[in-house]
């Protein structure tokens, strides 16, 4: 059992910028990966990044350049560094932990663009 919890969401005028942060309870690397996702109202949760306990990455489409997925296994914390925000970007966005699936959730952060 592990507790995410997720900070970092807010306001941001459309083009602007915001790290979002996950702390996790325990070590993260007894995980296979750490993800992000999000959902948008009325909408299904989709994938927005992982990472693996190799550090590898896989990032939605729609993200691609222009958010970041990082790790810091000693803070037991994965960051999503999200650039040019974009008005399709707002939602929920919620940290997961990996094995085959998500196992476990954080309560999720809103983060919310102006246009």
């Amino acid at each position: 059992q592990v507790q995410l919890v997720e900070s970092g969401g807010g306001l941001v005028q459309a083009g602007g910028n915001l790290r979002l942060s996950c702390a996790a309870s325990g070590s993260i690397c007894s995980f296979n990966a750490m993800g992000w996702y999000r959902q948008a109202p009325g909408k299904h949760r989709e994938l927005v990044a992982t990472i693996t306990s190799g550090e590898s990455t896989n990032y939605a489409d729609s993200v691609k350049g222009r958010f970041t997925i990082s790790r810091d296994n000693a803070k037991n914390t994965v960051y999503l560094q999200m650039n040019s925000l974009k008005p399709e970007d707002p939602a929920v966005y919620y940290c997961a932990a990996i094995v085959v699936l998500p196992a476990f959730w954080g309560q999720g952060t809103l983060v919310t663009v102006s246009s």
